[in-house]
């Protein structure tokens, strides 16, 4: 079809919107969490019976707007998009002629004279980088996850056990052949199976939203409504996700709302003028990260954000959300020097338009999707994440525990004569554990920029790294709050993770490395099997130390209960590398408590040192319980211990 036949030649057409004045009214008053379906391009039948694409974009600014694109040679005199009427500063025409996968850009006329080329804020697709058209397309997909649909609240809940498992998509495996990055469609084959086979019940993706620099990661996202073309389109996205909810898996997305990169093609400057972003540098530039800030107090910013949020729960069929660099969002002082920040209206540092933006959008979410959850990645002490809005907090589900990983990292990498020492890094986290609701993350933050490999960072000869990995991984499942382990860690991989290669795979050919994926795989089992391990994850009343004093052996005992009486799990951790036969501790019970887990088993690469599968307990007081367990402590080991009022 040439130019001419689709519409190529002659102005756009103003007759056709499917913008409504309600619409406009929302979108102005920051509460249109729907626009997706009115913003960008969209088939549409005209009243003339024509089909074609109207578009509309928000630049109030611009002196003129027009759509440009293959179908019309890039030519900006073709189709003006015309103002409406009502203040909005949306511009909108209707283009007969157009088809799917056209590309296209607004040329935008800006309040400083100069034409610039820009990309579609609502674009559903994009080009592959380093191209930066937006493509004409409307999802096509018909889903088969109905049954996950249905029973998605009993997988997702705060009372469910969650494991999660956080990739990126580019470097997770790659193509044997040529070396590319797989595909949506080639995930789909391989990462739904791998992730039931590990028990892992959730999948934590870092940004698949369109991002023109690959090396951020995603994390400088532009296309808040588009999946990375780089691994397929939008149906293969869906393919990968309807694949994995199939298999029983959750999908959590790494979402960006705090900033945005400043190509001049995207969002920054959008008409000439600040309208994403804050005009000063001191609320709207990113330091850090070079990128620009959004501007929480613009009413349209947050039904723009909101948006997007609300689009990938309702078209992409996802599970949740974790909230990228929420610190920096909500202090205006983040990595800033004094002079270097602007107060707010009652002389602090709170950003309080990112606060209400926080609250506004956990409202939202939870009130069209009560059966998803939004994680928190926040550094600070901010209090009362986790609590709902109308008790004051900011209404996130989940928020994760970066000083527990903190703690354990640094404890970890001490050789074990010396962390008798730093006992209070290992029991710490307790005084704190229920004042929100935690995820413990081993993420990839640990793992890259010369951190090292979380193996890399274990200390001791071939032998111990692997036990002290081992113990680390056991202590993190027992310990109460849900879990989160980056890619690689789960068998051991030695290299730092490096985005442009996939993981170690080979090392699996060998027994060490085998052992520790078993190990692994076993937890995650153990998890789901014992309700103990995640029905209380966030109340004190599932926890208790039995001794968390021994210091000088560097010894912890607890034990773990849900919600059923009489049923417990008892853990005995020992982070030295020195046996320790008849050690013992307390029980809450008496009865034969089966011996479930030893990290130091022959089958995950251990001296195989345990308890013969369990044993009764003694009426021995000890550490204030009228029972006791005389327990074997493996080397560098953790041993879990379960019961249940049946077996009594």
């Amino acid at each position: 079809m040439s130019h001419q036949e689709r519409g190529a030649i002659g102005s756009a057409r103003y007759d056709e919107s499917i913008i409504t004045d309600y619409d406009i009214f929302l979108f102005k008053q920051g509460t249109h969490y729907t626009f997706y379906q009115k913003m960008g391009a969209h088939k549409i039948t005209a009243k003339d019976g024509a089909e074609g694409v109207f578009f509309a974009v928000w630049a109030p600014n611009a002196q003129g707007v027009s759509v440009v694109g293959d179908f019309n040679g890039w030519n900006g005199g073709s189709h003006p998009l015309a103002a409406r009427w009502d203040g909005s500063g949306i511009w909108e025409g209707f283009v007969p002629g157009l088809v799917k996968w056209d590309l296209y850009k607004f040329r935008i006329h800006n309040v400083h004279g100069e034409y610039k080329d820009k990309m579609d804020p609502f674009s559903t697709f994009f080009e592959i980088a380093p191209r930066t058209s937006s493509i004409v397309h409307w999802p096509d997909y018909q889903w088969n996850d109905g049954g996950w649909m249905a029973e998605r609240k009993k997988h997702t809940s705060l009372s469910a056990p969650w494991s999660v498992y956080e990739l990126h998509i580019g470097s997770w495996k790659r193509r044997w052949d040529d070396g590319l990055s797989l595909s949506y469609r080639e995930l789909a084959e391989d990462l739904p199976n791998y992730c039931r086979e590990m028990g892992f019940t959730a999948v934590e993706l870092l940004p698949v939203m369109e991002h023109p620099f690959y090396g951020s990661w995603g994390y400088q996202t532009l296309g808040y409504f588009a999946p990375s073309s780089r691994f397929g389109t939008p149906e293969d996205f869906m393919y990968l996700v309807d694949k994995l909810h199939q298999a029983g898996i959750a999908v959590i997305l790494d979402w960006v709302p705090s900033h945005f990169p400043v190509d001049d093609f995207g969002l920054a400057r959008y008409d000439g003028t600040a309208l994403y972003e804050h005009e000063s540098a001191q609320k709207g530039f990113h330091p850090d990260w070079g990128s620009y800030i959004f501007n929480y107090s613009r009413n349209e910013v947050r039904s723009y954000l909101i948006s997007s949020a609300i689009y990938w729960l309702d078209y992409y069929h996802i599970d949740g959300f974790r909230i990228d660099a929420v610190a920096s969002m909500l202090y205006l002082d983040y990595s800033r020097k004094d002079g270097e920040w602007e107060p707010n209206i009652y002389g602090g540092h709170e950003n309080l338009d990112a606060i209400a933006f926080l609250r506004d959008m956990n409202k939202e979410i939870y009130g069209r999707f009560p059966d998803v959850q939004t994680i928190a990645e926040e550094s600070t002490d901010w209090p009362m994440v986790t609590r709902p809005v109308f008790l004051g907090g900011l209404g996130f589900g989940m928020k994760w525990n970066m000083g527990w990983m903190h703690d354990m990292l640094f404890y970890m990498t001490r050789e074990p004569v010396h962390r008798s020492y730093h006992h209070n890094q290992l029991t710490f986290s307790i005084w704190y554990a229920f004042s929100e609701n935690f995820m413990l993350s081993i993420s990839h933050d640990e793992v890259v920029h010369g951190k090292g490999s979380l193996m890399g960072k274990m200390p001791g000869d071939w032998w111990q790294r692997r036990a002290n990995l081992r113990l680390l991984l056991g202590y993190m499942w027992m310990h109460p709050g849900k879990k989160l382990l980056y890619m690689g860690c789960e068998f051991g991989q030695g290299l730092e993770w490096n985005y442009n290669s996939a993981l170690e795979w080979h090392l699996l050919g060998t027994p060490e490395f085998r052992g520790i994926q078993q190990w692994v795989k076993d937890l995650n089992a153990a998890l789901r099997k014992f309700p103990p391990l995640y029905e209380r994850d966030f109340s004190q009343d599932g926890f208790r130390w039995i001794d968390c004093t021994d210091w000088q052996q560097s010894v912890v005992a607890f034990w773990r209960r849900g919600n059923a009486d009489g049923e417990y799990i008892l853990v005995a951790a020992n982070f030295t590398p020195v046996p320790r036969d008849h050690y013992r501790i307390g029980a809450p019970t008496g009865g034969f408590w089966t011996e479930v887990l030893n990290s130091d088993a022959e089958v995950y690469g251990g001296s195989g040192m345990g308890n013969a599968g369990g044993m009764e307990a003694e009426q021995v007081p000890c550490h204030w319980h009228d029972w006791s367990l005389p327990v074997v402590l493996p080397p560098l080991g953790i041993v879990v211990f379960h019961i249940k009022a049946t077996d009594c």
